[in-house]
């Protein structure tokens, strides 16, 4: 399983603007990582509309954390971003075509990983990933507030 590239970059500005406590630009996030702007750009725009993130437009404007991070639950964010969890052709009814889907007992032990995984995911906020606030901000290079 691989998480898509957008779930990636969401917790990856989740993560800065939980170091940062300030604002910041959506053009900074995009440099300390590499990252493309447009693609940050529409990240944060799905975080804002989830309430996770505050945008302010405009000179000074930028991202700020929206919520307290003990209280933003990475499960939620991996559900919000990524497009399906159908991880093999019969999780979709629709276009399942496999012939030996009435018998075959993979597709209950996929759906009991994928439940492990997200419930996993569920019992890690990000507070709890901010746990070396001072090592992520110097790697961020920036000053921990």
């Amino acid at each position: 399983m691989r998480l898509a590239q957008r779930t990636d970059y969401a917790l990856r500005v989740l993560m800065h603007l939980a170091v940062m406590r300030d604002v910041v630009s959506v053009g900074e996030v995009a440099t300390r990582f590499g990252l493309s702007q447009h693609h940050v750009m529409k990240v944060a725009q799905e975080l804002a509309r989830a309430g996770w993130v505050a945008a302010q437009r405009g000179r000074g404007g930028g991202l700020t954390l929206a919520v307290e991070p003990k209280a933003l639950k990475i499960g939620d964010v991996v559900r919000r971003f990524e497009p399906d969890f159908r991880l093999v052709e019969c999780f979709d009814p629709a276009a399942n075509d496999c012939i030996i889907t009435k018998a075959c007992r993979l597709r209950g032990t996929l759906e009991r990983a994928l439940t492990s995984f997200l419930e996993c995911l569920d019992a890690v906020t990000l507070a709890d990933l901010m746990d070396d606030r001072p090592a992520l901000a110097q790697l961020l290079r920036i000053k921990a507030a």
